[in-house]
């Protein structure tokens, strides 16, 4: 892994360092001290400090699992701690809800947007302290306000009057930090924010934030992705198992192999298992696509995955990667062109199909699209091997967690126990046990679609371990991602897609990260 800073550096270019930029003869906006959070059986937080300035980027990071959602639905009232204390601006606080942390001037704004898709952007805005005067609501005021606050941000061309849902992730976004900002907030929360953002969408996103930092707001930026860090924050503290292992640590004095062991607690030289020998090309085939298309989302694609191999979709969000995934699962009906598994033509548009053949889909949306949030850790793995544990027309529910059990325990997923609800797992023990449910089908081929979007890199560096080995035990794997450094470090050969079209391919020995860069941006052939 490339580090881009050392002691001694010089700050990241276009990150903000001003006034944020590590003072501290200054008194904190909010503390936070020897923080405890217990649930029943658990010690999610045990004992966490931290500490935030006003005009400064303060980057949370740690592993999924490490507390961080934890303490910041502390820092947003949602939870009571039971250890510790918060002070705001040298005061001793408490939030008992999040409306009491909100009249302080705190708002958060989670990875999963909590907006109204059929209200108005302007209604949205104002939700739960609407603009009214002896109980009519202003509507013109609200539309002008809400006007004041996007222009605050930059964004003068989001419509107030448009329906949220027919907005992009990214405008919605910034109706989110609009929303927050109509509380006067003093103190900005971000959680992932740029997890379902291409590259041009986080420019954005950055100006935002420097914008809101020179106007006095502190934010709270929680990232998965060191890179942006560096080029966004001023602090760092990182937590570990509950606690902060580090606090206040400066950005630009701060390697990243630093941020690494402090994360995971062990050094990381290279995230990427190493090689096998690449394929023999006169296996044949296992999975073969001939001129597949859908007209109007991607032209004619045509590639072969070997036993063994992993092909790699490279491009930036809409090139048509995922769109090319669905078909290949069925999931899109073609509009062209032919999908052969071990030989066998596949029905358009046919799931079941493809499922029967021996594909495994893990989605870009896992939490939407893959699995069932409020059913079991077995419930979700065995979902598609039913027939295999049916006795008499019944489920066999002991054999069910068997099964999940030993996978589980194979695949380290935290915390233990097949019983409890998926929705209750951490990224990346959620994207384990999406890929259980596929190693228990005995799948040829995997379809990954962005496996490790919002996973830290300790479980990034499992999951592409795990991918590695099913390919060396013989599946064919397909795997789509935005970050090209992921593309490159794990596929044997690389399709690069701009605009529906694949522009070149190659193997992945052959290509570099600015060479990729170059060609998802220019679309020229090389």
């Amino acid at each position: 892994m490339s580090d881009p800073a050392a002691p001694g550096a010089e700050p990241a270019a276009g990150r903000s360092v001003e006034p944020g930029s590590g003072r501290t003869d200054t008194l904190p906006l909010l503390q936070m001290s020897g923080i405890v959070k217990r649930f029943p059986g658990v010690v999610a937080l045990g004992g966490v400090d931290l500490v935030v300035r006003a005009a400064e980027v303060h980057c949370l990071l740690g592993q999924n699992g490490a507390g961080k959602s934890t303490l910041i639905k502390v820092l947003s009232g949602s939870y009571q701690p039971d250890e510790g204390e918060i002070s705001w601006e040298g005061r001793p606080v408490s939030f008992p809800t999040p409306i009491a942390a909100i009249k302080v001037g705190i708002s958060t704004i989670y990875q999963e947007l909590d907006l109204v898709p059929d209200l108005t952007v302007t209604e949205n805005i104002f939700l739960g302290h609407e603009l009214s005067t002896a109980g009519f609501t202003q509507r013109g005021k609200a539309a002008a306000r809400a006007r004041e606050l996007l222009a605050r941000m930059g964004h003068t061309g989001i419509s107030v009057n448009a329906a949220v849902g027919s907005l992009s992730p990214a405008a919605q976004q910034i109706v989110s930090m609009a929303r927050a900002l109509s509380h006067d907030t003093r103190l900005l929360i971000l959680d992932e924010p740029s997890a379902v953002l291409d590259a041009g969408e986080v420019e954005n996103l950055f100006r935002v934030v420097r914008q809101l930092v020179a106007q006095g707001v502190a934010v709270v930026y929680i990232s998965h992705r060191l890179e942006e860090i560096r080029r966004i924050g001023d602090r760092i503290t990182v937590l570990k198992d509950g606690t902060s292992v580090a606090t206040d640590l400066p950005v630009s004095e701060t390697p990243t192999r630093e941020l690494i062991r402090l994360m995971t607690g062990r050094s990381i030289e290279y995230v990427f298992p190493p090689r096998t020998e690449a394929p023999a090309l006169t296996a044949e085939p296992v999975l073969e696509v001939t001129d597949l298309e859908v007209r109007g989302l991607f032209s004619p694609v045509s590639l072969a995955v070997r036993p063994g191999e992993i092909v790699g979709l490279a491009g930036l969000v809409g090139a048509g990667r995922s769109e090319v995934v669905e078909t290949l699962y069925g999931a899109r009906r073609a509009t062209g062109g032919t999908v052969r598994v071990g030989g066998r033509t596949m029905p358009n548009g046919s799931v079941s199909a493809r499922v029967a053949a021996g594909v495994g889909l893990c989605p870009e949306e896992r939490k939407s699209q893959g699995l069932l949030l409020d059913q079991s850790v077995f419930s979700n793995i065995t979902i598609s091997t039913l027939r295999r544990f049916s006795r008499a027309g019944f489920l066999d529910d002991h054999a069910e967690r068997v099964a999940a059990r030993r996978l589980t325990e194979s695949l380290d997923v935290r915390p233990t126990g097949v019983d409890r609800a998926v929705r209750t797992l951490s990224g990346g023990n959620q994207q384990k046990v999406l890929l259980a449910r596929w190693l228990l089908r005995d799948c040829k081929v995997l379809l990954l679609d962005e496996p490790t979007r919002g996973v830290d890199i300790g479980a990034r560096t499992e999951i592409y371990t795990l991918v590695r080995r099913l390919a060396d035990s013989g599946v064919a794997v397909v795997v789509v991602s935005s970050e090209v450094e992921e593309v490159l470090g794990l596929a044997d050969r690389v399709l690069v897609m701009r605009e529906g079209s694949v522009v070149h391919e190659a193997p992945a020995a052959d290509l570099d990260e600015a060479k990729v860069l170059d060609l998802v941006m220019e679309g020229a052939p090389a």
